[in-house]
């Protein structure tokens, strides 16, 4: 299995207070539409055999593994609403292997917003419901603060390790290696604004047959109200509307939420970005006050 293959799993664990904490986990087994597997049958079966080897055994959500931060589509969606629905504390934790790989840990704890929440449940994605429930996609998901702790012997094998095995490289904090990083990113950036742009002209263009539509409607009205006019004026009785009515159906309207999360998409990457930006120009500033003066002022008087 790769790193860049997701992987899913249960996460278990207590609540104190206000405080949700994950002491356990496992994997669920990846198969196939061919495998007879049942995966609810399989969490409660492993969650009842913690419980009797006397393990924190009470689920408090799930964990997926992420590359380059693209975690933001209708199955995690689906999936949380599922857990927070039946258990209102529940926490989706995403872990980017890739990024984690060059050197920075990449773990983000997410749930859905009590808005998000009522406006999945409704299940009917409408611009009407949008504005009625006021969700947008800078509140779908809100970010919980995580704070990793460890056992006291980890933190003094680590300090072992730190000892045993020196960084040989002393300048390894400023390495630059996170540039084709950066590059993904921005294609999927790119992606991801060539399908807001499409999503947006199917939807532009239901406003334009609507328009329409309701032209075409005023005008069989029209041309029905003089029809009867006449009609008055020769004694006869006036014709009825409903057929005209039953005529002009109701367009359907395009669901929202692709776009909603493609645009959420959107800002996770530009936030993502923005934060890969600082930390090169961070790196870059502190690379050239540690060259000698010369070097320093040999490179500035070049530019």
């Amino acid at each position: 299995m790769s790193a860049s293959d997701p992987v899913q799993g249960v996460l278990l664990g207590l609540i104190e207070g206000t405080k949700l904490e994950v002491t356990n986990c496992f994997p669920i087994p990846k198969t196939t539409e061919e495998d007879d597997f049942d995966e609810m049958y399989y969490q409660i079966e492993v969650i009842r055999k913690l419980r009797h080897v006397n393990v924190d055994h009470l689920s408090v959500g799930w964990y997926q593994s992420n590359c380059y931060g693209s975690f933001i589509n209708k199955g995690v969606l689906e999936s949380q609403f599922n857990y927070q629905n039946s258990i209102e504390e529940s926490i989706v934790l995403i872990y980017d292997p890739i990024k984690s790989s060059k050197g920075k840990l990449s773990l983000k704890a997410l749930r859905l917003t009590p808005v998000m929440m009522q406006f999945f449940n409704e299940g009917k994605y409408t611009p009407e419901d949008l504005k009625k429930t006021g969700t947008s996609f800078d509140n779908m998901f809100e970010e919980v603060d995580i704070v990793i702790k460890t056992s006291n012997l980890t933190s003094a094998l680590c300090c072992e390790l730190g000892e045993i095995m020196p960084s040989g490289n002393q300048y390894g904090f400023l390495d630059l290696g996170m540039g084709n990083l950066l590059e993904k990113k921005l294609k999927l950036l790119m992606d991801c604004v060539d399908e807001l742009s499409q999503d947006s002209s199917r939807f532009f263009s239901y406003q334009r047959q609507c328009q329409k539509q309701q032209q075409q409607k005023q005008q069989a009205l029209q041309k029905r109200f003089a029809e009867n006019k006449a009609r008055s004026e020769r004694g006869e009785a006036p014709l009825p509307d409903d057929d005209i009515h039953k005529q002009f159906k109701p367009i359907a309207v395009p669901p929202r939420l692709d776009s909603l999360l493609v645009s959420s998409q959107i800002a996770s990457f530009a936030e993502q970005i923005d934060e890969f930006a600082n930390q090169s120009f961070g790196k870059l500033f502190m690379g050239e006050s540690l060259l000698p003066k010369e070097e320093s002022g040999s490179s500035g008087a070049k530019d």
